[in-house]
């Protein structure tokens, strides 16, 4: 019935690697349909010890939680709590808890309650959260397009006006002068 026969250990077979997690895609409100596909990027974190003194530049995601007394110029930018800067700020989209002083552009700029920004915001679209601190103006850009073969009217666009500041006036509001309204 039973015998004895020493058989060899059958080797278990090694479990493949588990895959590897990629850095989550942060989407501010935007349709899925209106964001153009790119590479997943993986996010660049700079810690809050960190303090750099000059300019970063890159396509790529940021976290910052640390101090650049420079310009910042990158495909996705979050400025931690702990995160300032002090310089010029150019992403495509830019979602800020810390601080700020100096001009930002950007497609989709939201401010967090958290937030503490001095400088004029030029964007496509605007989030300010209750509690953000915000000095400076917020100058709106669209991106208008033209059917193809199509004639432009001759009356003049509201892009060609200027505004006291000599900028263009085009969606330019200027927060501080809406307290003289009453």
């Amino acid at each position: 019935m039973f015998s004895k026969t020493n058989k060899p250990a059958q080797p278990v077979p090694a479990k493949p690697a588990p895959a590897p997690i990629e850095s989550p895609q942060i989407n501010l409100n935007r349709s899925q349909a209106a964001q153009a596909p790119r590479p997943a990027a993986k996010l660049s974190g700079l810690g809050s010890g960190l303090v750099i003194d000059g300019n970063i530049t890159g396509n790529g995601d940021l976290h910052l939680d640390g101090t650049v007394r420079g310009d910042v110029k990158c495909g996705h930018l979050i400025v931690g709590e702990s995160g300032s800067i002090e310089g010029k700020v150019e992403a495509d989209t830019i979602e800020v808890r810390g601080r700020i002083v100096g001009s930002i552009s950007g497609k989709q700029v939201k401010l967090q309650a958290t937030a503490y920004v001095e400088g004029d915001i030029t964007h496509e679209a605007l989030a300010i959260d209750v509690g953000a601190y915000f000095q400076g103006r917020c100058l709106q850009s669209r991106r208008v397009d033209a059917p193809v073969g199509a004639t432009s009217p001759s009356v003049s666009s509201p892009a060609a006006s200027t505004s006291d500041y000599g900028s263009p006036s085009l969606g330019t509001y200027d927060i501080s002068a809406l307290g003289d309204l009453k």
